[in-house]
This record gives C-alpha cells, structure tokens and sequence, in this order.
C-alpha cells in the first residue's frame, strides 16, 4: 500500500470510529429521552380518567366535560406522537450502527471553490449540532450522484433546478459490524468487487435491500418520477423486483407528507412472494405498501356469487395431463377470453344492454315476491336512456327502496308479526323493548300498550326488512351472471359478425356455460365478469392509491392490464416483466409482456427500460440458461465464477435410479448450502415427489399455492411458486422430454433453471428435453446413472 493510500485508510478508519462514536452517543440521548416518555405514555393513559373531570348535569358541565376529555386525549396523542417518532430515529440509528455508510462522491459545486464529501448510507445522520450532513439518506437528489456518474462532469436535481459541478472522487466501502473491512475508488457505478462480496452471500428468506450495490439503470427506475406508465423489461435475476420495492421507498421519501404506504400497492405473484419481500421496506424504516396477489383481489370482488378458479390450478391444466378432450378447447378459449379483442366485445355487448336484455332479480320476502324482475327492467328502460347505465341503476336502486318501504308499513299489521314477537326469547324481547321505551322517551299516556305494541311492531319488521335493504343498496337485484352467460351465449356472437371468432367459439361458449351453470368462474373468466359487473353498478375504482406496482407483469393479459387501469384511475404504474418468463397460456407465444399501445393512450406518458445484466446466477449458469430462448444471447451475465449445470441422464422409467441420483446429489448439496430447491413441473407431481423422498431428506418441506412464508431449508415446490424467487442450488426433478418437450413449455424450463443462484442440477429420466441441445455447447456437463 503506498504511503498516500496508507494515509487515506487510517483517515477513513479514523472517520468510521469517529462516526460509530456519534451514533452511539446519540442512541443512549433517545434511550434516555424515549425511556421517561414512555414511562409518562404509561402513566397518562393510566391517570387519564382521573384528569378528567367529568360532570353531566346540564349542558353547560357536559360542554365542559367534553372539553376536558378532548385536552387530555390529545395531550396523550401528542406524547404518543413524539414518542413514536424517536423510536424511529433510535431504530434508524441502530441500522446505522453496523454499517453506517456504502459510498462516497467528492462533488464540488460549479462556482465554488472546494469540493464536498457526500457520505451515503441507508438513512442520514447530522452532526453534534445538527447543522451539517455526516451521512445522506440514499434518495437524497444529491446521491444521485454516486448512481449516475463515475468521476468527471456531473449533476443533480432538486426541485426546479438543476445542480452542475464535477466528481472528483468516487469511493465504495464494506463496512461491517461498525469495521472498515475495505474500500475501494472506481469509475463505475458499482465496482465488482462489492457486488461480489454481496452476490456470492447465501439465498435469504427474505429479499434484501439493495442501496448498496444500485446500478445506473436500477437508478432510473428507481428514481423515475415523470412517466404514467413506467415498464421494465428485465432478464432473470436482473434485479428489477429489488430496484421496484428501492422505487417504493424513493417515492415516500421524495412525497413524504403527501403519500404514504397507503397509497401505493403492489400486486404480486403469490403469497410466498409476499413473505420473500416483506422485509425491504422496514429495513429502509419504511412501512410496507399495500400488497396483494391479483387473484386475491379479483375472488373478493366476485365475493359468493361463483367459486373463482385460481390461476394455478389454470396451469396445472395447461401444464398437466395432455390427452384431456377439452384440452386443445380450453386453451383457445383462454386465449380468447385474455385479448383485448374480447373486451371490446364484450364494451358492444353492455352498449347494447343500454337499451335492452338488462337482467334483474325478483325482490322476495318471506318467499313472497315484492317487486318483479320485469317490473324492475320495465321501470329501467322508462328511464331517459341518454343516461349512463350505473346512474339509471342508482335511479332504479332509489325506486326500490320507496317501494320496499311501503310493503314494510303494510306488513307490520299483519297477524304474523305478533306471531312470531310472541315467540321470541325473552332476551331478543327484552332487547326489542327496550329500544321501544327508549324511543318513547318518556312519554305516559292511557295508550301506553297499544304504542309499545305499535312501536314493537314496526321495530321487529324493519329488523326483518334490513337484509332486503341492504341487498338493494349492494345491487344484488342485478342477475349479474345471468348477463354474463347471455353475453356469453348470445351477445358475444351477435355483436361479433365483423370479427374472427376462435375456430372452436361453439364448443368454447358450451364449454363455459357448463362451467358457470355449475357455479364455477374460469380463471380467464374471472376479469371480464368484474369488467362487465362493474360497468353496469359503476365503477369501483379505488382512487386512494397513487402509485401501483405489478410484479410479473408477463402474467397479465391485456384484458387485465386495462381492467387495472380501469378499476385504479388516479394511479401511476411501474410493471416489472420477462416475456422470456411468459408461462401463462395467454402470454406464452407473446414477443413481448406488454404491448404498449393496447394500454398508453396518446395523452399519456410511458417510459420503457430494459435490464439485461442478469445478477443472480453465476456466470456458468447464465451462459446455459441464456442458450435455452431466443434471443437469449442478449442477456449479459456479470462475472461471477462457480461451477458448469450438470444434466443426470437416467433410464426411462427407473424412478429407483432416478431417486436415488437426486437424494445423492441434494445430501451433497445440503453440506454447502442453506437452500436447496427440487423444482418440479407441476403441483401434483410436487406432492408425489414429496412422499416418495420425505423420509430420506429430513426436514424436506413441500411449498403448495397456499404457503404463506418461505424458510431456509430443503424444499420441493412447482415451477409456477418458484418465479420471483432465488435458491442457493436448484435440482430440477425432471428436464426430459417428457416434462418439457413441447415448444410451449420452453419458457417455463428457462424460468425453472433460472431460479439457482450458485449450482444448477438437472435431472432426466429418459430422453433429455430437446431445448437442453440448444444450449450452446461447453455450458453444462453430462453424467449417465
């Protein structure tokens, strides 16, 4: 080390303890302060009727009373306010304390005469005094610098201006438990070596912050403030999902005051995702947005009305048996049903129901019919028809409502009513009463008997009117499925002369009608159901959330990019995509995971980065994984070494040999690695493979559709629940012909090898997969059992 760089390391050392010593001292100042605050938190909710005094005599002492309560509640309010913001500090402070900082720029400002050191960390951290930045926060417009340029000209923004200067200096550091272990001056964004400290770590159970290591174009994304529709195409392991989840955190740190985590949501893939990354934002000291699977939201719309099939047990039929008569039948339909051609079917087909074939329900009570649907469809379309149908729909609602009163008055004298109050439990009866005295307040009359009875009655009818009102005012008189099986039969073939229909649309439309008569909703049905539904009640956008992230956004159709655009109006969206992870039936011949113009329209703006450096596997793997799609010589690995995939060639059918191959190499496995996958095909052979080696593999644990939160571990688990998440090694069960052979199932084969972070093993039990011979040669080594 020369005598200069000797000179830097101990004052860099120097600053790293000098700064330890800082936060230390500021951790003990909030111990001390948070420690009798909260003691006083305590005490005031403890004393806090004893504070009051509370006096109800007249109005005047309530007035008072009610003062005296509001002062008290928002002196505790305002305790538990200052309270929580310096657990904050102190929880921020602590994060600080193991490793405090990652980067350095030396930024002298155009104009003036010395340069500043800009220290950045995860969050900032003042001085002594408070006067001047030690540390600045990751997001701050003046980090930018250390993501966007490397020594020389450079500049950064904050709000309505434009800062120009030049770097001198660009420095990275790792430092570990409050340790300078090393630092390094670079011309790059990252330098290599941090981000091999950082790759060659262990699979984590849950995602990972990754400030530290941002690249330039993760920085645009992140950073990215201007476009409607922000769309990232992204190689595997690119680390879009981890440069959307440092966006969020950008934005509430930009907006802080005028978004919050409330107003940002994030649609996932499934529920083990949502474990994998809900620890991102908290180790930022952000809360977490609101997250949510696609599916899961789309089942609580359509609520009881159908059972809603999910979209993974749709890929077990894509992906499972093949010889099914319905097979050919069922993935045209899905096609169809996922295009925006459909949509704009099925937007003729609700013009059309504007001036006939509205479907409504009778209004029953006590299995009596109150109001008719033909008296409902008769009093729909003697509404001005100029109007929106949701806005004749609440006119109609209003109607009802009038009408159901007036057979409410006339049932409270019916002989039943007494019947059935005579009948009630003495508690349900003393209830009733008493609501009907209090109603009375007070009042004394020579007809006492006969207003309580009076009174009784009309309190037990309504009680027993409340779930009609109610099913009014949630719309349910609309005979919402009956209109979808019409469009379905009917609409959807009148309205569609001027369009090609899928070649088996007959078979399709008995398909589904089948399938819906029988209280099922298809998966690709499920959208456009919503769609239709919410048209004709009007829209039930959720214009609270400001900003939504679709993750895996190759998952959608183009039905159910514009549904999202539809339902969230107010909302910009970042979609984060591999069309080469295209697995689902509609995406899986697709170029690209999102055509652009189906969705931005001309008022609107759009921004499109593709990330093609793919992180996470070592180079050996990306170099085989590339060979396996089209195109795939344009994903640039990053310079990780490790070891050739291995392919296990065994005979047909020796599931004895098979086994034992993968028990042997998953044992080997284990002795290196906190995480090892066995990725399976599909979820039925999952739970076969799983019994069948469970009592060989102790602690083997099988991931279903339903699991909830992923541990470390020896896992075996379906290739769909894999997508989105990273495994030290990867076993792929079975990579014959057999498993992926058809051209349909290339991309799902790419998306399972590209789970392995350090070692990839693929086993097959007979004929290998044909996509394995277009790897490039040399990427992989054989073996025969």
């Amino acid at each position: 080390m020369s005598q200069h760089a000797d000179l830097d390391w101990r004052q860099e050392k120097q600053r790293v303890e000098t700064v330890e010593h800082l936060i230390n001292k500021k951790i003990e100042e909030i111990k001390e302060n948070t420690g009798g605050l909260k003691e006083g938190v305590i005490e005031l909710r403890k004393s806090f009727w004893e504070d009051v005094t509370v006096n109800l005599d007249d109005a005047h002492e309530i007035g008072e009373t009610f003062t005296s309560i509001k002062q008290q509640a928002e002196l505790l309010s305002e305790r538990e306010r200052t309270h929580k913001q310096f657990y904050k500090k102190l929880v921020n402070l602590i994060k600080l304390k193991d490793n405090p900082y990652f980067g350095r720029v030396d930024f002298k400002e155009k104009g003036e005469s010395d340069p500043e050191e800009v220290y950045i960390g995860i969050t900032s951290l003042m001085d002594e005094n408070d006067e001047d930045f030690l540390i600045y926060d990751w997001r701050a417009p003046i980090s930018s610098l250390y993501y966007n340029f490397s020594p020389g000209p450079a500049h950064y923004e904050v709000p309505e201006e434009k800062v120009d200067g030049e770097i001198s200096l660009k420095r990275q550091y790792i430092i570990r438990n409050g340790q300078l272990k090393s630092m390094f001056d670079t011309g790059v964004t990252i330098g290599d070596e941090l981000l091999q400290e950082v790759l060659s770590n262990s699979a984590n159970t849950q995602m990972k912050s990754i400030v530290a290591t941002i690249q330039k174009e993760q920085n645009q994304i992140i950073r990215n403030e201007t476009s409607k529709y922000l769309i990232v195409q992204g190689a595997a392991g690119s680390g879009k999902t981890s440069a959307a989840l440092q966006r969020v955190a950008y934005l509430l740190y930009r907006y802080r005051g005028k978004i919050t985590s409330d107003n940002i949501m994030l649609f996932s893939p499934n529920y083990l995702f949502n474990s994998y990354v809900s620890t991102v934002l908290p180790e930022l000291g952000e809360e977490n947005m609101r997250q949510s699977t696609f599916f899961e939201y789309i089942q609580q719309r359509v609520g009881k009305a159908y059972e809603v099939e999910d979209p993974f047990t749709q890929m077990e039929f894509v992906y499972g048996e093949l010889d099914r008569s319905d097979y050919d039948l069922r993935l045209e339909g899905i096609r169809l049903k996922s295009s925006k051609q459909f949509k704009d079917l099925l937007d003729k087909y609700i013009t059309h129901l504007s001036q006939a074939n509205m479907s409504f329900k009778d209004i029953v009570f006590r299995d009596k019919t109150l109001v008719t649907r033909a008296e409902i469809e008769e009093y729909f379309y003697s509404l001005d028809k100029a109007l929106p149908i949701p806005n004749r729909i609440n006119l109609v609602m209003e109607w009802l409502i009038v009408t159901i009163k007036k057979a409410e008055h006339r049932e409270r004298k019916k002989d039943w009513v007494l019947e059935e109050i005579e009948l009630l439990h003495k508690e349900d009866y003393l209830e009733v009463y008493r609501e009907v005295q209090s109603n009375m307040k007070g009042e004394d009359s020579f007809d006492d008997f006969e207003k309580e009875q009076e009174l009784l009655r009309k309190k037990y009818v309504k009680t027993k009117f409340n779930p009609v009102y109610g099913m009014v005012k949630k719309f349910r008189f609309i005979n919402m499925k009956d209109m979808y099986e019409q469009f379905i039969q009917e609409g959807l073939v009148e309205e569609s002369s001027d369009v090609k229909l899928a070649y088996n649309w007959k078979e399709i439309v008995e398909y589904t009608t089948e399938n819906l008569r029988s209280g099922i909703l298809l998966y690709e049905d499920a959208t456009p159901f919503l769609y239709l539904t919410d048209k004709i009640e009007g829209r039930k956008g959720n214009s609270g959330i400001r900003h939504l992230f679709i993750d895996e956004g190759q998952d959608y159709s183009i039905f159910q990019f514009n549904y999202l655009k539809y339902i969230f109006p107010n909302s910009k969206m970042t979609i984060l995509g591999d069309f080469n992870q295209g697995i689902y039936a509609h995406s899986i011949d697709s170029p690209s995971f999102l055509p652009t113009e189906t969705l931005v329209e001309e008022n609107e703006t759009s921004e499109q980065i593709i990330l093609s450096r793919s992180y996470r596997s070592t180079k050996e793997i990306v170099e085989f994984t590339s060979g396996l799609i089209p195109g795939g010589d344009k994903i640039e690995p990053f310079n990780r070494p490790g070891k050739k995939p291995t392919l296990t060639l065994i005979g047909e059918g020796d599931k004895v040999q098979h086994h034992q191959a993968i028990l042997k190499r998953v044992k080997e496995l284990r002795s290196q690695f906190d995480s090892v996958a066995i990725i399976c095909k599909t979820g039925d052979q999952s739970e076969k493979v799983y019994e069948e080696l469970r009592d060989d593999l102790e602690g083997l644990r099988l991931i279903k559709k339903d699991t909830t939160s992923f541990e470390k571990g020896t896992l075996v688990l379906p290739s769909y629940l894999a997508k989105g998440i990273e495994f030290d090694a990867v076993v792929v069960y079975d990579a014959s012909g057999n498993d992926y052979g058809r051209e349909m199932e290339r991309k799902l084969f790419y998306t399972v090898c590209t789970r392995a972070m350090h070692e990839l093993h693929l086993f097959s039990n007979g004929e290998k997969s044909p996509f394995i011979n277009d790897a490039t040669m040399g990427t992989y080594e054989t073996n025969t059992v």
